[in-house]
């Protein structure tokens, strides 16, 4: 899978843009803060999951004043030419055609593009919460398997139905709701249990791959390990059976995959709270190119790899390894800043008020105003 091209109107700050990849090397996006840089990467990941990596609504998406946002593809799936088009409205539905034919679900769109994506913001997935490693773990299931997507679908659509109805059921339920919690509870046991499992499989084997990441990021070699914990022992039926008074009481649901945590550790100290920021971004980095690894070795091609500003937040040493050790396969990469030497770019692409332009020698693209 190679993405060849693609042409955004409408989408964040940019009014109008159309940009050409190589199809096998790394394409560099340069110039200042705030010109739309970020927004290009944003619009290509949205075509690869239909949501913002950023976490942004999408109405937010959609420059100021326009009804909708359009951002189309063209990607070389196995020598076929397909075209991925979505049209992103500011107030009600998107739709997103791929070869004109309407997506309705985002499994449908990992056999066309995937994309592994690693912004500044991603440091979060060590340094915050168990929500972010939590979606790291899931979003990094649905590219190895689109069957993946359903699983969490419907524990996602179970767990909201069953607040609802701890919510609304009271301290004093009616034979009505008690039933109707068997329901959902049996329901939250088989997919919850599902998926977990599927998390804990991943994990075992992120894991030395994560530790080779690392290791060649940090110069050297310290023990990272990460850690998969249930929120419940036993099976998670008997779980919620105990957990119920304790759920009716307070109206939430106290055990489930939704309350998991994965712990990463760094020389054997948790690294959320002991690990230095350099160290927090390297290990958020490692986790990212340990999930690329994984997905092309089980999809058998290595999905585009998405770097956002990656350099600002690595010093020299960190940013020389992570070129030495980039993974093979077509890059897009951003930066503020003159690229390191050590970029081996393919094409270099300058924004700056007069529109896009192709720097490097030779290369055939032109400016287009953004």
């Amino acid at each position: 899978m190679h993405l060849l091209s693609v042409s955004i109107t409408n989408f964040r700050n940019i009014t109008e843009a159309h940009l050409e990849f190589d199809p096998d090397g790394t394409t560099v996006l340069t110039g200042n803060n705030g010109m739309g840089k970020t927004s290009v990467i944003e619009a290509i990941g949205y075509l690869a999951t239909l949501q913002s990596f950023r976490g942004a609504p999408k109405d937010a998406l959609v420059r100021n004043g326009s009804p909708s946002a359009i951002v189309r593809a063209v990607v070389n799936t196995e020598g076929r030419h397909i075209t991925i088009e979505a049209e992103i409205g500011a107030q009600g539905r998107s739709r997103t055609l791929v070869n004109r034919q309407p997506v309705k679900r985002r499994s449908e769109l990992h056999g066309v593009l995937r994309a592994s994506v690693f912004t500044p913001e991603y440091v979060g997935v060590i340094r915050e919460g168990p929500s972010w490693r939590r979606s790291f773990l899931d979003n990094t299931l649905e590219v190895l398997d689109t069957r993946n997507e359903a699983v969490i679908v419907e524990v996602d659509r179970v767990l909201r139905q069953r607040a609802a109805l701890l919510r609304n059921g009271g301290r004093r339920p009616s034979p009505e709701v008690l039933t109707t919690l068997d329901v959902w509870d049996d329901r939250l046991a088989r997919s919850g249990s599902a998926l977990v499992e599927a998390r804990e499989a991943l994990v075992a084997e992120l894991q030395p791959l994560i530790q080779k990441h690392h290791d060649a990021l940090a110069g050297a070699s310290v023990p990272v390990t990460v850690t998969y914990g249930r929120s419940w022992e036993d099976d998670l039926a008997s779980a919620l059976v105990s957990a119920r008074d304790h759920d009716l009481q307070r109206g939430i649901t106290s055990v489930g995959p939704h309350r998991d945590e994965l712990t990463i550790t760094l020389d054997g100290l948790p690294s959320r709270t002991h690990a230095s920021q350099g160290e927090q971004r390297s290990l958020a980095l490692a986790l990212q190119l340990a999930a690329h690894d994984l997905a092309t070795a089980r999809l058998g091609s290595a999905p585009l790899l998405l770097l956002d500003d990656v350099f600002s937040e690595l010093d020299p040493e960190r940013t020389r390894a992570l070129l030495a050790g980039m993974p093979p396969g077509q890059t897009l990469l951003t930066t503020a800043l003159p690229p390191p030497p050590e970029v081996e770019a393919a094409r270099i692409y300058r924004i700056s008020l007069d529109g896009w332009t192709m720097e490097n020698p030779g290369g055939d693209g032109h400016g287009v105003a953004v």
